[in-house]
């Protein structure tokens, strides 16, 4: 699981004659990442497609084309079929014929409707106008102008203009129509040069008869019309796709299949006798897949790996066969039909080039759905560690414990049930279902254990207390003032789970950098921040820090504290003294002596020494979000149910009433009130399902939709904060990413069968 799945490099070598048959052996057992020649070895060229290439990724084209016309997609697709090349080429054919004219009459169609449309647009100022439109030209001594304008400017405009005599304005909103009488010999454009300086934007008046309206009528009737053929058209189409989606699909796949197969050789070395191919599989299935091609083509072929891919950078690979060189008696011709050999410098192995294997994630099923978490940063690389299976167990605990709450919990699960069952086809979607499951299970294990449902107690008052006879839940939120040392454990807890996680992390950078240099490496780049961290908390820990550091560090897992574990504090641990310092202690050595390995290896990054602190005190936003949300949902029941305190600090939901309010108004300053076996002394808020009805109804509302806010905010607050802390906190001291993935040669078909 930390690991990725290990990957080996084989070489397939061949005469061309089977290099068909190898390529559609290797293409159905769908195991090998190609990879591609970098045309580096002397008399080996990138090999040629295979003959119909071009046709079928011409015929691929037309496939999707029509799939884009049609709007076909996945579900569509019926029952798996087999697809000949004979019904291929006559079924694909009449189909083209079929979409492409019903899409030309649909385009020429739409066209007309939106010609229609403008027209209509263009209709909108004379309708208000209320002129005829054959009144507005074609006249021999009128001039007319219709547009928009200032009216007064336009008026003073037509008066002085000297080729014009007289002149009337019609007005409608916001249009105008100027009606001129020019003077005999004035020219044609007279009116139109008169209004120039008027700022008169003129618009063309349509070329119809009659009124406005009723042309309004005979374009949106002839838009009826269209419409009505365009419905026509496209219930064809719809017909069409129903009848076609399914050899669409497959003709698709296949055609897709074919390209793959035919377009293979682009990536083999190859002579005029020979090719040969090169990639990663999985190390467990070579077998598999050697045996696979002997079967196919026999002896004709050599099927060699020629590295096994360890987890080390440093060239000292598990397995590394010797590959015979040029000059070494090795020709790369199986059938013996070229002596062009394969080169490669003083007989080394040899390989297209040195590429990194491809990363397959090793986890179980239920891990697997978390590596969206870590795909989402970047794919680990093939040579580090996977953080995946460390995210599985932290992070739904991480967000279990912020939320902490049984209802808000079911609610998750159900929603990331949701999303796994009915995304199957969706991997993202079905991921994220999987985490959110994950999450949804730990809020319900913790809202258990803190007695929460919905930030309500009943939990606790109904099987701690009443089923088990316990005075309280295992744990405690800490909101109320009786319960005040829990909210100050809950800060010396986060920073517990902060120094185990940073750990963890700098423990996987020490493995990785030991692995991949030496032990100097490893001590100076994550052993010296190990020795820090540690060496500083355990000071902050310490009781030579007891009399300045707040009391609950030390008393939160005490015999009497909120969680008594019987630890309150480590000894001081004293070496010696510094005169008006103070004493220095073994932990503090501890930290002086990681800080110079870290000054010596990493000169630097000694200027963070800080993180160490730093990075660990970011965890207390657990504790924070905690209280938070647990706020948040204590002040929603508090406006809807009411809240009552007791003499001890308690807060108690009026959940089967509130007490008397003028009694408990009137008290003294020492006396209570006995309300279900609690001493009331102040009543917090009276809770809004306590008054008349329409009070009542704003409760519900401010319940409902205050919890649905606690809800959401958990997702953008708990879930992003817990991510934050994987991503910034522990991601950052081992991982890189950087990975490539595993995308074998094949082909996963859905909607074609060969049998």
């Amino acid at each position: 699981m930390l690991r990725p799945e290990q990957m080996s490099k084989v070489s397939v070598t061949g005469s061309k004659a089977v290099m068909d048959e190898v390529i559609e052996t290797a293409h159905d057992l769908h195991l090998l990442h190609v990879t591609e020649y970098d045309g580096s070895w002397d008399g080996f060229e990138p090999g040629s497609p295979v003959e119909g290439a071009e046709e079928s990724s011409d015929r691929l084209v037309t496939v999707r084309s029509l799939e884009s016309i049609l709007d076909v997609d996945a579900d569509d697709a019926g029952p798996t079929r087999i697809v000949t090349d004979d019904a291929l080429d006559a079924e694909l054919e009449e189909i083209r014929t079929r979409v492409n004219e019903l899409d030309d009459r649909r385009a020429d169609l739409r066209q007309e409707i939106r010609e229609v449309e403008d027209r209509l647009d263009a209709l909108d100022p004379f309708v208000d106008l209320g002129i005829d439109l054959d009144l507005l030209g074609g006249y021999d001594t009128l001039q007319v102008a219709v547009g928009s304008g200032d009216r007064d400017a336009i008026e003073r405009a037509t008066i002085d203009a000297e080729d014009l005599r007289s002149h009337e304005i019609f007005a409608g909103d916001g249009v105008l129509a100027v009606f001129a009488y020019p003077t005999s010999g004035a020219d044609d454009s007279a009116l139109t040069d008169a209004l120039v300086g008027a700022d008169f934007a003129s618009v063309e008046v349509p070329d119809a008869d009659g009124s406005p309206e009723s042309y309004v009528r005979e374009l949106e009737h002839e838009k009826q019309q269209l419409e009505s053929k365009l419905s026509t058209v496209e219930n064809e189409l719809e017909a069409e796709k129903r009848d076609a989606a399914g050899f669409l699909l497959a003709a698709e796949e296949k055609l897709s299949i074919d390209v793959q197969k035919t377009e293979a050789p682009l990536s083999f070395a190859t002579t005029e006798n020979a090719f040969v191919a090169e990639g990663w599989i999985p190390a467990e299935r070579y077998t598999e897949f050697k045996g696979a091609i002997k079967d196919a083509v026999g002896e004709r072929v050599d099927v060699e790996e020629i590295e096994r891919a360890t987890f080390s950078r440093d060239g000292s690979d598990n397995v590394r066969e010797e590959y015979p060189a040029a000059g070494a008696g090795g020709a790369a011709a199986a059938d013996g039909g070229s002596d062009v050999a394969a080169r490669a410098d003083g007989g080394s192995p040899v390989v297209m080039s040195d590429d990194e294997p491809p990363t397959v994630q090793d986890n179980p099923g239920a891990v697997k759905p978390f590596e969206i978490l870590v795909q989402a940063v970047n794919r680990p690389s093939y040579y580090e560690f996977d953080p995946t299976i460390i995210l599985f167990l932290t992070f739904p605990a991480f967000f279990g414990f912020m939320i902490g709450d049984f209802g808000y919990g079911v609610i998750y699960t159900a929603i990331g049930y949701y999303l796994y069952t009915n995304f199957a086809d969706r991997p993202a979607f079905r991921s994220m279902g999987g985490v959110t499951i994950a999450a949804g299970i730990f809020t319900v294990i913790f809202g258990i254990l803190y007695g929460e449902i919905f930030g309500l107690h009943s939990i606790s008052t109904y099987f701690w207390e009443g089923m088990l006879g316990w005075s309280h839940p295992p744990i405690e939120k800490g909101l109320s003032p009786a319960g005040v040392d829990w909210a100050r454990g809950w800060l010396v807890v986060s920073v517990l789970i902060g120094i185990f996680h940073l750990n963890v992390a700098w423990i996987f950078g020490f493995v990785e950098d030991f692995q991949l240099h030496d032990l100097k490496h490893a001590v100076y780049e994550n052993g010296s921040w190990l020795l820090m961290m540690n060496g500083l908390w355990v000071w902050v820990f310490s009781d030579a820090l007891s009399s300045v550091a707040p009391g609950f560090i030390y008393t939160t897992f005490s015999s009497e504290g909120v969680i008594p574990l019987g630890f309150s504090g480590f000894p001081a641990m004293e070496l010696f003294t510094i005169p008006g310092v103070g004493p220095f202690t073994l932990p503090l050595l501890v930290f002086v002596v990681g800080l110079v390995l870290l000054a010596v290896g990493e000169p630097i990054e000694v200027v963070e020494f800080l993180n160490v602190l730093v990075n660990v005190l970011s965890y207390t936003r657990i504790a924070a979000v905690l209280l938070a949300k647990a706020g948040m949902a204590f002040t929603v029941n508090l406006l809807f149910f009411g809240v009552y305190v007791d003499d001890h600090g308690g807060w108690h939901f009026g959940l089967g009433g509130m007490p008397d309010a003028a009694a408990v108004s009137a008290l003294g300053p020492n006396e209570t009130l006995s309300y279900h076996g609690y001493e009331v002394t102040e009543i917090m808020f009276g809770g809004l399902v306590h008054g008349d009805a329409a009070t009542i109804l704003i409760g519900l509302l401010v319940l409902v939709l205050g919890h649905l806010l606690v809800l959401a905010l958990g997702v953008t607050s708990a879930g992003l904060q817990a991510v934050r802390l994987e991503y910034v906190e522990f991601f950052n001291k081992f991982f890189d990413g950087g990975g490539r993935e595993y995308e074998p040669f094949g082909y996963e078909r859905r909607f074609t069968t060969e049998d």
